[in-house]
């Protein structure tokens, strides 16, 4: 859904000045919420949550958990509104060009920038608080942007990546199972070992890497100021460098940087790769898609820095019933209602108390149970670690030039240079 927010980031600028957005609740100015007092007052009336494509799957969910709110303030009435995966973007940004923005509204961080940069958020890091007691801080910092005081959202659910690792070619190819890479220069010195028992019939590695591997790296993506981006330093060109010496010494598929990638997960499941990395579900899909293979699996933690994929609730700074917009957010969010859903499907819980839930904190045995418990216990330190500023423009240059490193058709430092100008400019746009 990025590329679909990104077109019409620029939209929602105009829209939001044209509408005005004045009804009530504090001001509207662009660049943050300028109300910093704890908002309080009795939790009753109307308010309305709106959701991103959770009907008719989880309907029942979802209406439990508002009529339980609703039993316990008499009095409150929640309007709940659903909308279809398609098009949110738009509907959202249509909603905030009308001023109607519902009271406690489904958005991710990138969804949330534009309407945050309008002042159309409200700003629940002074709004709650016990914020920041009560929900594990990479959940937080996900509503917090570059440039714009405060937190927008209180986070929902949550996923992250763990490592996968087929066995089977891992001991065929003279490599340990019990070892396994902790790290780049770990994981490139086993992927020689593996290149030269196979004899490139198969893969350790099998990505180029991202902005997020530049992230692990230490170097910062992006300006404190959210007005430019700084990841051309030295060290994201070391670790270029480093890939294009695994890339000519064929430690990587030859067209891993080429439109006929096949993809990290494709290569891993049939057999052509023996790492890739997936949430923490990836072996209970895999068992779908490969059966054969996922007995074969073994789970370890992300290296690095795990990254982190978040969904959250954020409040419209217009609402005319903010007490009872901020509980219905944080009931909905909290540890018991966090914990019904993810039993329901695949995503953990945001909040602090959720630790010590052993649905998520042991494992039964299964190398998918491990893989569970590896990714819930590393939301404690997970980060987004792709500023949500970047784009699917601004990926597609950064790609683009780290495909032409890699492939030795330019300098490290070039290629970056080159995709933080570009980058630049379209930020500016």
């Amino acid at each position: 859904m990025r590329k679909y927010w990104a077109r019409l980031a620029v939209a929602a600028v105009v829209a939001t000045t044209v509408a005005g957005c004045g009804l009530g609740g504090g001001s509207s100015s662009p660049g943050g919420d300028s109300a910093s007092a704890a908002v309080t007052g009795e939790i009753k009336g109307k308010v309305t949550l709106q959701t991103w494509a959770l009907k008719p799957k989880f309907t029942d969910y979802m209406q439990g958990v508002i009529d339980s709110f609703q039993r316990k303030y008499p009095g409150v009435q929640v309007s709940w509104l659903d909308q279809p995966a398609d098009g949110y973007a738009d509907k959202v940004l249509s909603q905030a060009a009308g001023g109607g923005l519902p009271d406690v509204v489904n958005l991710p961080p990138d969804f949330a920038l534009p309407l945050v940069r309008q002042g159309l958020l409200l700003d629940i890091a002074s709004a709650d608080p016990a914020l920041a007691q009560d929900y594990v801080a990479g959940g937080i910092d996900a509503y917090r942007y570059a440039g714009q005081p405060g937190a927008y959202g209180y986070p929902w659910y949550l996923n992250t990546d763990v490592n996968y690792w087929n066995a089977d070619l891992l001991t065929k190819y003279g490599l340990d199972p019990a070892k396994l890479p902790t790290n780049l220069d770990e994981l490139i010195a086993q992927a020689k070992v593996f290149k030269e028992k196979s004899g490139g019939q198969a893969y350790l590695m099998s990505r180029k890497p991202g902005l997020g591997d530049l992230a692990n790296a230490g170097v910062r993506i992006m300006a404190e100021d959210g007005k430019s981006f700084t990841f051309n330093t030295p060290e994201a060109a070391a670790l270029l460098d480093r890939y294009r010496e695994a890339y000519q010494q064929g430690l990587l598929p030859k067209d891993v940087l080429t439109d006929k990638y096949a993809g990290n997960a494709k290569l891993f499941s049939t057999g052509t790769a023996a790492w890739t990395t997936g949430g923490g579900n990836y072996i209970t899909s895999l068992a779908t898609d490969n059966p054969t293979l996922a007995p074969k699996v073994v789970p370890s933690p992300a290296m690095g820095t795990p990254p982190l994929y978040v969904q959250g609730l954020s409040v419209a700074k217009s609402s005319r019933n903010l007490p009872t917009s901020l509980a219905l957010a944080r009931w909905v969010t909290d540890a018991e209602n966090q914990a019904a859903f993810a039993h329901l499907t695949s995503i953990f819980p945001s909040t602090k108390a959720s630790a010590s839930d052993p649905y998520f904190s042991k494992s039964d045995g299964t190398n998918a149970s491990a893989a569970k418990v590896i990714a819930f216990s590393s939301l404690a330190k997970a980060a987004v670690l792709q500023p949500v500023q970047v784009d699917q423009a601004m990926s597609d240059i950064v790609n683009q030039q780290i495909a032409l490193a890699i492939s030795g058709g330019t300098t490290s430092k070039k290629a970056l240079d080159d995709a933080v100008a570009r980058c630049d400019q379209l930020l500016k746009n």
